[in-house]
C-alpha cells in the first residue's frame, strides 16, 4: 500500500476558483480563476475509481466550498461506499454550510499555517485567521470530524505549538504537517522550503506535541527507517499485473483540466494516465504503462538509501524528478 496508509485515495481538484490567493498555492488558484470540471465527468471518474479499488474521495482545489456541485459529488461518493474528505481554508464554514455538509463529509481538513500573523501572511489576507478561527466553534458543534493541516516552512517550526494548542481547544481529530513545496505560486517561496535539519526538528517536535496534547499527528515525511523497513511502500517492489491500481498507487489525482496523474498535483505529464475528457478513467488505467513511474521510484529510493537521507518529503522529491524529466524531454 502507498505511503498514505491503508486507504486508497482519489484526490480531485474540481475547480481552481478560490476566495484567497495564497502565497504557497500549488495550483495557483484565485478569485478570478474560472476553471471547473463538469459534474458528470467527475461522477463517472469517481465511479471508475471505486471500481479500481479507491475507497476515499478527497476534494481539494481551489476552495471546494465554492464549487457549486460539491454536495452532489460528495453524495455520489457516499452512495458508492467511499469515505470523503474536503480540504478548505475554512472561511466559508458558516453554520448553514456546515449543516449541508453533515452526513456527506467524513473529515474536514482546515488549513492553519501557524500564528495569526504567519497565517495571514501566507494567505495574503489580513482577515484570514480571524475569519477562519471565528468558524471553529460551529465546526466543533457540527459533529463533523476535522483536522488542521499546516504548511511547514524553514521558519515556522516553533509555531507548531500554537497549531496543536488550537487543535486541542476545538477538538480537532488530527494535525497534519506538510512541508512547503515550491510549486505553482509557491515557486516564489523556494528559499523557504525546509531543509533536512528543519525537517528533523519538525519530526521530533510534532511527535512531542502529539503526546503532550493527546492529538494524533501525520507528518508528511519519510525516514531512513521507513525506507529500509518497507521498500514496497515506495513503489520499488515488482508489481503484480493482476493487482488493482488502488492496491499499490495512492493517491491518484484528477486535476481540474481532466488530467489524471499519480501521487501529486502537478506531477510530470510524461507520467499521466491521460485525460478523462478523452476516455473513461477505467480505460486510461487499463492501458497506462506504469513502468516509467516505478523506474523513477527505484532510482529515488536507491539515492535516498545510498546517501542515508534521514528525513525527506518523498512525494515532493518524486514530483520534482518527474517535472525535471518533462522539462528535459521538452527541450
Amino acid at each position: 500500500m502507498g505511503l498514505t496508509g491503508a486507504s486508497a485515495i482519489l484526490q480531485i481538484h474540481p475547480s481552481r476558483r478560490c476566495n484567497l490567493r495564497c502565497r504557497h498555492c500549488y495550483s495557483s488558484s484565485g478569485p478570478w480563476i474560472a476553471d471547473t470540471t463538469d459534474l458528470e465527468v467527475l461522477r463517472r471518474t469517481v465511479a471508475d475509481a471505486r471500481g479500481l479499488g479507491y475507497d476515499v474521495l478527497a476534494v481539494s482545489g481551489g476552495e471546494p466550498l465554492l464549487f457549486r456541485e460539491l454536495l452532489p459529488l460528495l453524495r455520489h461518493a457516499h452512495e458508492l461506499g467511499m469515505r470523503t474528505a474536503v480540504t478548505t481554508n475554512g472561511l466559508l464554514l458558516t453554520e448553514r454550510r456546515l449543516s449541508e455538509l453533515v452526513g456527506l463529509v467524513d473529515v474536514l481538513a482546515i488549513s492553519l499555517d501557524g500564528r495569526p500573523e504567519t497565517h495571514n501572511w501566507m494567505r495574503d489576507d489580513r482577515r484570514a485567521f480571524g475569519q477562519m478561527s471565528s468558524r471553529l466553534p460551529a465546526v466543533r458543534d457540527s459533529g463533523i470530524a476535522f483536522a488542521f493541516i499546516t504548511t511547514l516552512t524553514l521558519h515556522n517550526v516553533h509555531e507548531l505549538e500554537f497549531v496543536f494548542q488550537l487543535a486541542a481547544e476545538y477538538g480537532a481529530a488530527l494535525v497534519q504537517v506538510h512541508p512547503l513545496e515550491p510549486d505553482g505560486a509557491g515557486a516564489a517561496l523556494r528559499t523557504s522550503v525546509p531543509d533536512s535539519t528543519e525537517l528533523g526538528f519538525a519530526f521530533f517536535e510534532t511527535t512531542r506535541l502529539s503526546v503532550v496534547h493527546d492529538i494524533p499527528v501525520q507528518i508528511d515525511l519519510v525516514t531512513q527507517k521507513d525506507l529500509r523497513s518497507a521498500p514496497d511502500r515506495f513503489l520499488v517492489a515488482p508489481r503484480d499485473p493482476r493487482a488493482s491500481l488502488a492496491s499499490w498507487l495512492t493517491p491518484l489525482v484528477l486535476e481540474t483540466d481532466g488530467t489524471v496523474v499519480p501521487l501529486s498535483y502537478g506531477f510530470g505529464r510524461d507520467y499521466a494516465l491521460g485525460n478523462v475528457q478523452d476516455a473513461p478513467l477505467a480505460a486510461l488505467a487499463e492501458r497506462w504503462d506504469s513502468e516509467p513511474l516505478q523506474r523513477q521510484a527505484r532510482a529515488l529510493y536507491d539515492e535516498l538509501v545510498r546517501d542515508d537521507v534521514k528525513f525527506t518529503n518523498w512525494y515532493e522529491r518524486m514530483t520534482r524528478r518527474s517535472t525535471v524529466r518533462a522539462t528535459a524531454t521538452w527541450r
